[in-house]
């Protein structure tokens, strides 16, 4: 499971006003503290101050990487500021996001070809959002022909089928869950990815529902999240499922984390 952590993101007031400041502490407090919760790319996002997205978003890279060499996912539907970041980045970067709407994909591909970043790829065309497992999966399958055509690997593609409120139609999160395991089916080697935090929007109880969001999710395939690392239970959560779905051979991972001290019940247990 790669684990892409979500917490530098300017809609958190405190990270938009460390970001304001040019706080660098607060920053690669939050950067180092996800990476070392288990986060394999660390999203960074600026996207609310639009005058000053490519300044800012090329200081959060700059001001991490400074301190410690971590991947990160340029998250920004501004091309300019995408393009700004990855010229500094160090090692391999992964970028959120490209889409099948015609303007978006031919502003970002020549930036994917320039820096062959890792490619998060929304179910998104020019007739907005999809809505049913069948939309998803006719994208999705548009989106891996392009982007391979072009060289990307597949091992490179992460499908993004893009979640979308419970609250707002009932049978969100149903055709979201099938169209996963349709394109873990048909496209191997692919993976696919989503923000499972926005299948709550709206109603109480949220982290609940997205911890139990996420190991349906695993169970129909999806090998890459978009979560709050330093959430305990839902990576316990995720680490019992992928143990479940046989994506953990032997236990090892499960009995690793459960001998680290992960597992918060364990100690009232033995």
């Amino acid at each position: 499971m790669l684990i892409v952590g979500e917490r530098i993101n300017a809609s958190r007031k405190s990270i938009a006003t460390a970001i304001e400041k040019q706080d660098e502490a607060v920053i690669v407090n939050e950067a180092v503290s996800q990476f070392r919760a288990g986060a394999h790319f660390l999203d960074i996002n600026a996207g609310i101050f639009v005058k000053k997205e490519v300044e800012y978003l090329r200081w959060i890279v700059g001001t991490i990487q400074k301190h410690e060499e971590i991947p990160l996912c340029i998250d920004s539907p501004n091309p300019k500021a995408i393009e700004s970041a990855l010229a500094i980045h160090k090692g391999r970067a992964m970028v959120n996001s490209i889409s099948l709407e015609q303007q978006r994909f031919e502003q970002m591909l020549p930036l994917i070809k320039k820096f062959q970043p890792k490619v998060i790829a929304l179910c998104m065309g020019n007739k907005g959002m999809p809505k049913t497992a069948d939309d998803r999966f006719e994208i999705a399958s548009e989106l891996i022909e392009k982007l391979s055509n072009t060289g990307l690997a597949m091992d490179d593609i992460h499908i993004d089928p893009l979640v979308q409120p419970i609250s707002t139609g009932s049978y969100f999160g149903i055709e979201f869950l099938n169209a996963v395991e349709r394109i873990m089916r048909e496209f191997q080697g692919v993976h696919t990815i989503c923000g499972l935090s926005n299948i709550s929007y709206g109603l109480p109880v949220r982290q609940k529902i997205n911890r139990t969001f996420a190991i349906m999710a695993i169970a129909k395939g999806i090998d890459s999240l978009i979560i709050d690392p330093l959430d305990k239970e839902m990576v316990q959560n995720i680490t019992i499922a992928q143990t479940l779905t046989g994506n953990d051979e032997d236990c090892l991972r499960f009995l690793e984390a459960y001998r680290s001290g992960k597992f918060s019940e364990q100690r009232r247990n033995t």
